[in-house]
């Protein structure tokens, strides 16, 4: 974002402090859109992009800055929406925890299919449009995924397996990082045959394969998974194993994406796990968090509206040995935490953990958290903006922040993942040291203030 005569000036390219001649090419009611003519200086941050398609995949926005410029920016992203959004001055944010290394870390892949059988083309949409961007590899996703990719482009090929395409929209790979199990799901309109008839020869193209399935009915034109899922061939679920703890995950159910990350997480929040403590894990999933905590000795209740992810979140627990110590209720959070059952457990609870999806948590929630009088307060959180929101009612709500903590969980791309703690005003707050994994610290620069950089006319 640059401005010109105090215009608005939105081009994609230029990084902070680079002086770009721009040819305008469209001028709304109170900005401008430009495409950049030719870069008159360069940052010292830039850096030589690495994915032959970047700038037009829509998969990746910051290829082009350098890994530890792009830690100092989400830290300042976090800062910056939690003054503007949260009202929050003078917030301390600590300095992100990245990946060792900043690719190949993506578990999972959701390709867009298009053409006929025998003239296939897998790939990502183009940034802001639904135009195919055709792929062979993607240097994002970890190594075993990346050759899956260019298997299924075989198979697709393949006149024995290219009939399980027809009518394919998407298809979604995952892959145990530490197991090497990958499951597969096609995305079809309607219950395909085909696919459940190709799909022994088909697990030949991609490494690692343990079951295929089908996923139709699609809720809408846009939806990657379909409604309903057939199993057609092998194990309904791939095996992952983070920092001891066992999960088994279907292409449908969500994980998160970067496992080398959640092991960070994990190692971050596990001094403030003693034996015995209680947690409510709120938007629990499959049981990612709650699973690792009674692991460590928790005692946990987990709340999730999706019965398909309260079902392997069971099955997770059992597969850990930890039954005993973690319990799930099916129900959506802002009614679950009202009924008996979910005002016990908050009320008994040391820690609430919230790990909410990008719309954030919501007044009864947070109102339900205030009332039962938890001491503590573990914040996960996709999203700056929905997260500054939250955090300031849970302020008004009597609740003080201690650590607010980015961790870089998708590398390359404009998103953060920040853990924030917070404690009842006067109480006590479970201490957590820092992390002690943070390759990257020392190299991190300062990143501009929003809003400066150069005023009118500086781009």
């Amino acid at each position: 974002m640059g401005r010109v005569n105090g215009l608005v000036i939105f081009v994609t390219g230029p990084l902070p402090g680079e002086r770009v001649t721009v040819r305008v090419s469209s001028v709304k009611a109170k900005y401008a859109v430009g495409d950049v003519v030719r870069y008159e200086s360069t940052s010292p941050w830039r850096a030589q992009p690495f994915c032959g398609v970047f700038g037009t995949c829509g998969g990746c926005q910051v290829q082009h800055l350098a890994y530890p410029a792009q830690l100092a920016w989400k830290a300042q992203l976090v800062r910056d929406a939690l003054r503007r959004i949260g009202g929050l001055s003078n917030v301390a944010v600590e300095q992100p925890v990245g990946m060792s290394f900043p690719r190949a870390y993506r578990n999972k892949t959701a390709l867009v299919v298009q053409g006929q059988p025998g003239a296939m083309r897998l790939g990502f949409y183009q940034a802001r449009s639904h135009e195919l961007v055709p792929i062979e590899g993607c240097p994002v996703v970890v190594a075993q995924l990346d050759a899956g990719i260019a298997g299924l482009r075989a198979a697709a090929a393949d006149p024995g397996t290219a009939g399980a395409f027809s009518g394919v929209k998407h298809a979604i790979m995952r892959v145990g990082t530490a197991s090497g199990q990958a499951v597969l799901s096609l995305t079809t309109e309607r219950h395909s045959s085909a696919i459940a008839t190709a799909a022994p020869a088909l697990a030949g193209h991609v490494p690692g394969i343990v079951g295929i399935s089908n996923s139709f009915e699609p809720r809408n034109a846009n939806a990657v998974l379909g409604r309903r899922m057939a199993y057609v061939w092998g194990a309904r679920e791939m095996e992952e194993v983070i920092e001891g703890v066992r999960f088994r995950v279907s292409p449908a159910s969500f994980f998160q994406v970067n496992s080398e990350m959640v092991g960070k997480i994990f190692r971050f929040m596990e001094p403030g796990i003693a034996a015995g403590r209680k947690l409510v894990d709120l938007y629990c999933g499959a049981g990612t968090f709650a699973i690792f905590f009674a692991s460590r000795g928790a005692h946990v209740v987990g709340i999730e509206e999706n019965a398909a992810a309260i079902r392997e979140a069971n099955l997770n627990a059992e597969l850990n040995g930890v039954t005993d110590r973690a319990r799930f209720i099916a129900g959506r959070v802002e009614g679950a935490v009202g009924d008996a059952p979910g005002r016990a457990a908050l009320r008994g609870a040391d820690v609430v953990f919230l790990d909410p999806p990008r719309k954030g948590s919501d007044e009864a929630t947070l109102d339900a958290i205030a009332e039962a009088g938890v001491g503590n307060v573990w914040y996960l959180s996709c999203n700056p903006a929905t997260l500054a929101r939250d955090l300031r009612a849970l302020e008004t709500k009597g609740y003080v922040r201690a650590i607010v903590q980015p961790f870089d969980m998708f590398p390359q791309t404009g998103h953060v993942e920040t853990f924030v703690t917070l404690h009842r005003r006067g109480g006590a707050a479970i201490d957590l040291p820092p992390p002690g994994d943070a390759p990257w610290s020392g190299q991190i620069p300062a990143w501009p203030r929003a809003g400066g950089g150069g005023g009118d006319d500086s781009t």
